[in-house]
């Protein structure tokens, strides 16, 4: 199965795990199912249309799935996906 690494901002939601299995083929099926399991991360994750909110960035791999086919992506069993979450801030 492959893995979902949780950042620890959205670990609150997944009763502190750090990471998820999922038996996705894809990373939106993937992404799906973690959803699914924790409810409380859709609302971060996903958009109004179920899809990954533009500001999120996910990782295969090393290879952001922008650069790939976006949410198509296939995932094999030994994957690692990423998830990293905009964080805002800095000098203005």
């Amino acid at each position: 199965m492959a893995k979902i690494i949780i950042p620890t901002p959205l670990r609150k939601f997944t009763n502190n795990e750090s990471t998820f299995e999922t038996s996705g083929n894809t990373v939106k099926e993937a992404i799906q199912e973690l959803t699914t399991t924790h409810g409380g991360l859709a609302k971060h994750l996903l958009d109004v249309n179920n899809n990954i909110r533009s500001f999120i960035r996910i990782y295969v791999g090393d290879d952001d799935i922008n650069t790939l086919e976006k949410d198509a992506t296939a995932v094999s069993d030994n994957a690692v996906i990423s998830i990293i979450p905009a964080i805002a801030g800095g000098i203005a």
